[in-house]
């Protein structure tokens, strides 16, 4: 039998920061190979390497001196430093009690004996990698190569962001060209109709025939109040990408609470449950009030608004639970549930995780997606014990 596999909380951020830069099983990004190279050279050994290592396997995405490839966690050298984030310098392996039996020490996936890493560690400071160097001979490093094998990790990680942000400008200019299109179809439905039932009333006034005029200008009055919505998503979306957000500490329970009044008409018109726990007695959390009350209120209309598209009472738990870097919300629902390979695509303007007929834009998790990214957290979908979605957020102090 294999053994099972439980992905920890920091195996989670570490797999969802490795994910944003796109790297594992893309073509090879020739400037780790030159630092990998650079690296080689300064430490005088032959062989360097940029691994990136999640929560399953360890992936040589940049090799200097053989080829690249991918190896088991628990057979990865760097692993075994991995959650240390410091510079590691070991000159005989075999004589190091944490690699002795390592197949890459014993001859079973190699014969290493000098080792030396640093690092890669995000500027939300998640461990995602080392840069290693290494070699068959006994070796060791002056604290001037050392020093400079720390420098070439940062380097690496910032050619990682810049890769990371030249995907989300091209993802962004795609978004923006799409959500114009797609903006300005929306709107014009409930516009045509707003026009088309004044009209009828218009006409119906002029005949005298008052349930005609009451049926028409109550259906003009329908249309009105979908472009509102429509119109509210496409600020509340334009508001979340704006400045810098205020770093207030702010009570999380009035926050929700605020949220939670926001939506109480709509609340009561689904016939919703919605349930808020925040179990720790201090709830200051660090960041925009503002935005991260129409955070919590996006993510509750959502689950209410797709619960009720498949025509049950809507149930939506709320949890927070304060953490060692920040605060884990998560929001519950009994909805459809958004299908694994649909839940990156969701966080997309102007998208839907299910093609049911429901009102709005397709910018409630967009929105959502904005706010957390500018508080430097983090948003993923999981399946919910309630049957739907769960859609957990992390936000870091």
């Amino acid at each position: 039998m294999g053994r099972t596999h439980v992905q920890t909380v920091e195996d989670r951020a570490r797999v969802e920061a490795i994910a944003d830069y796109g790297i594992v099983g893309a073509p090879v990004e020739p400037s780790l190979v030159s630092l990998a190279q650079l690296a080689a050279t300064l430490c005088q050994v032959p062989t360097a390497v940029v691994n990136i290592i999640d929560d399953r396997a360890q992936h040589q995405v940049a090799a200097v001196g053989f080829d690249a490839g991918v190896c088991g966690r628990e057979d990865s050298m760097c692993a075994v430093v991995l959650q240390d984030a410091r510079h590691v310098l070991v000159p005989d392996a075999q004589r190091d009690r944490r690699f002795t039996d390592n197949p890459f020490v014993t001859g079973e996936l190699g014969r290493v004996r000098f080792y030396a890493s640093s690092p890669l560690i995000t500027p939300a400071g998640i461990s995602i990698g080392t840069l290693c160097v290494f070699d068959e001979a006994t070796g060791s490093l002056t604290a001037e190569q050392s020093a400079a094998l720390d420098l070439l990790a940062h380097q690496a990680v910032e050619v990682l962001e810049l890769r990371r942000l030249t995907q989300e400008l091209e993802r962004s200019n795609g978004e923006l060209a799409h959500f114009a299109g797609q903006v300005s179809h929306d709107l014009r439905n409930p516009l045509t109709a707003l026009v088309g039932h004044l009209d009828l009333a218009a006409e119906a006034a002029a005949s005298g025939a008052l349930p005609r005029i009451a049926r028409a200008v109550d259906q003009a009055e329908a249309a009105a109040t979908r472009m509102e919505g429509m119109i509210t998503d496409l600020l509340a979306y334009a508001r979340a990408g704006g400045a810098q957000p205020r770093r207030d500490r702010s009570s999380l329970r009035e926050i929700v609470a605020t949220a939670l009044d926001d939506l109480s008409a709509a609340i009561a018109a689904a016939e919703a449950s919605v349930t808020a726990t925040i179990a720790e007695e201090t709830d200051t959390v660090v960041g925009d009030p503002m935005l991260l009350s129409l955070l919590v209120q996006n993510l509750v209309a959502n689950a209410v608004k797709f619960a009720l598209a498949t025509g049950i009472r809507p149930l939506v738990e709320i949890t927070a639970v304060r953490t060692e870097q920040g605060w884990s919300l998560t929001v519950d629902d009994n909805g459809p549930g958004v299908p694994a390979d649909q839940r990156d695509r969701v966080f997309g303007a102007m998208e839907r995780g299910d093609e049911r007929d429901v009102p709005g834009l397709g910018l409630g998790l967009a929105t959502c997606r904005r706010i957390v990214q500018i508080h430097g957290g983090r948003i993923a979908i999981d399946d919910s014990p309630l049957g739907g979605a769960r859609l957990r957020v992390t936000l870091r102090d």
